[in-house]
């Protein structure tokens, strides 16, 4: 049982990994004026976009090249930080959670 946890918790984090992934690339994208028309970009955009939340907008610094890395680099951590709780409730291998048998072990 704790093997599929384990890779229950492997899995979690790697999505969240890909979130982070894609918006950085928006980033990327959005910062070195990529092509909008192109398809690729509209691609990643779409699912960049939702992937961002409540994240677009939040920040008006006057830079808007600083305004899409503070929205959508907080939506990248924001996706790698709920992953990673979510993997440590999920799989015990992954130095979350107490033991399953109730007792306290000490490093």
């Amino acid at each position: 049982m704790a093997r599929n946890e384990v890779h229950a918790a492997r899995i979690i984090s790697g999505v969240g990994a890909l979130f982070a992934l894609i918006e950085g690339v928006y980033i990327l994208m959005l910062v070195l004026n990529a092509d909008q028309s192109n398809k690729f970009f509209v691609f990643i955009k779409g699912l960049a976009e939702p992937l961002a939340l409540f994240f677009p907008g939040l920040f008006h610094t006057g830079s808007v090249d600083f305004d899409i890395i503070l929205d959508y680099g907080l939506a990248a951590v924001f996706w790698l930080i709920v992953s990673g709780f979510v993997a440590r409730v999920v799989g015990p291998g992954t130095g979350g959670g107490a033991p399953r048998d109730g007792s306290l072990r000490f490093a």
